[in-house]
């Protein structure tokens, strides 16, 4: 499938801004079953300084804010080819080890709550896949999806005390309790093509484990599923912090409104 992708991030400042720098992971990799073919990325109000692969391997893009500015803009553009693996990424690459995986964050570490989900997983110990598509719909079952209930800096522990959260919280609590079972687990940010509309409300997240002899597995605890060719992967780390699309400081800026446009689509091969 050839995906058609177009990000906009915008920033309002209700004072100028003195200085300021944002860190984007906002370009995809290229993947088992994700090839990038063709990406672009202009900005408004800021300049590109530095572009670089992190320890993740994700490549980032560290921009200044233009001294002055009211607003700031990102816009990517591209197409992506992708294929489904049923959620499969294979063996693990990078600078990364495999124990750093197994570390908890302040984002993933169990609590009382998510010890509790983990409490019904009643699959034979060593089926190490069975035992993460049960720990996915545990999580979905006691942790109800629910926009606008939780924030960014909303631990997984925390969003499964309120039973409520989005994707972020979903994949926060399955990171935590794949850990806690000894299985290395990560974070990964992305977008993803839902079929009943072109504009969609936001990126997406989801997570992966470290399963033997078969790498890298995706879990989209939300949708109940493992990626298939309707996502694109765009950044991987220990938790939402590592691989989150924008992240930045700025000063004398005011306060400041974000906006953000998606639109992912299917290209067909007469387009």
């Amino acid at each position: 499938m050839r995906l058609r992708i177009e990000h906009t991030t915008r920033y309002e400042f209700s004072q100028p801004v003195a200085h300021g720098l944002q860190r984007l992971r906002l370009t995809p990799k290229n993947t088992q079953g994700q090839k990038v073919l063709d990406w672009h990325m202009r900005f408004s109000g800021a300049r590109a300084e530095v572009e670089y692969d992190d320890h993740n391997h994700n490549r980032t893009v560290l921009v200044s804010v233009e001294s002055g500015a009211r607003s700031v803009e990102v816009h990517c553009e591209g197409l992506v080819a992708t294929a489904d693996n049923s959620g499969i990424m294979g063996q693990h690459s990078g600078h990364m080890p495999m124990w750093a995986f197994l570390a908890q964050s302040a984002l993933t570490r169990p609590g009382p709550k998510v010890r509790a989900i983990m409490a019904g997983l009643d699959v034979p110990r060593g089926e190490t896949l069975p035992m993460l598509h049960r720990l996915s719909a545990l999580i979905v079952e006691a942790v109800r999806y629910a926009p606008g209930e939780t924030a960014v800096h909303t631990s997984g522990e925390e969003a499964a005390a309120l039973g409520l959260g989005v994707c972020q919280d979903h994949a926060h609590i399955f990171i935590g309790a794949a850990r806690a079972a000894g299985v290395p687990a990560r974070y990964v940010s992305g977008y993803l093509m839902m079929n009943d509309r072109t504009e969609q409300e936001a990126s997406h997240a989801w997570a992966e484990a470290h399963v033997e002899g078969l790498g890298w597995v995706g879990f989209d605890v939300s949708n109940r599923i493992s990626p298939d060719e309707r996502y694109v992967r765009v950044a991987t780390g220990r938790d939402y912090r590592e691989a989150a699309p924008v992240t930045g400081m700025s000063y004398g800026a005011g306060e400041s409104l974000l906006q953000v446009r998606l639109a992912v689509e299917q290209q067909h091969a007469e387009q």
